[in-house]
């Protein structure tokens, strides 16, 4: 069995001050502010919202994120696993629109154990994969190269949202889908 060790990510585990902006949860917070786009928030439904990930494994790497806090699964009813499952469908939709990835990797992390910075509020991380992504950068150079600016994924990735049935605009400027808030702080 080969291994591959990655002993500089510690620095990134053991870190004292995680999100110092965030007075408590930053997905509890960010849904809460007024600039979107500022806060990388693409997209957003009556139970979920869609959120840019700040250290990408690659262009166009999103958290649907229930608004419930928990970092529990089973803690979610049936409406918002259906409205959180439903948001999931569109940001691969919005994703393959706006990138035209080969494939996806989805998935929670639960429990501290799992690996994720943020344990006690729910995430499924959408990360788009390309052929050939994967190369000696981050194998033998202990470096990733992501070749496009957020801003820029945040722009493609907007308008492939704008673009989906159902869709709308806030007066913020997020893409709003069914009944969800048409505009900031309601």
């Amino acid at each position: 069995m080969d291994r591959l060790f990655a002993p500089w990510r510690i620095e990134w585990v053991r870190r004292e001050e995680k999100n110092p902006d965030v007075e408590s949860c930053v997905f509890c917070e960010l849904p809460e502010r007024s600039d979107d786009r500022e806060n990388r928030i693409v997209a957003r439904s009556d139970h979920a919202f869609v959120l840019l990930n700040n250290a990408p494994y690659n262009p166009g790497h999103a958290m649907v994120i229930p608004r419930a806090h928990t970092g529990d699964y089973a803690d979610l009813g049936d409406e918002q696993l259906l409205d959180h499952a439903r948001l999931k469908q569109r940001t691969l939709t919005a994703l393959t629109e706006a990138f035209d990835p080969d494939g996806f990797n989805v998935g929670l992390n639960l429990g501290e154990g799992a690996g994720g910075s943020i344990d006690d509020h729910l995430h499924t991380h959408v990360v788009p994969r390309f052929e050939g992504d994967t190369n000696f950068m981050p194998v033998t150079g202990e470096t990733k190269v992501i070749v496009e600016a957020i801003e820029e994924t945040y722009d493609g990735l907007h308008e492939a949202f704008a673009g989906l049935e159902g869709a709308s605009i806030s007066t913020s400027g997020a893409v709003v889908f069914d009944g969800a808030s048409r505009t900031d702080g309601e």
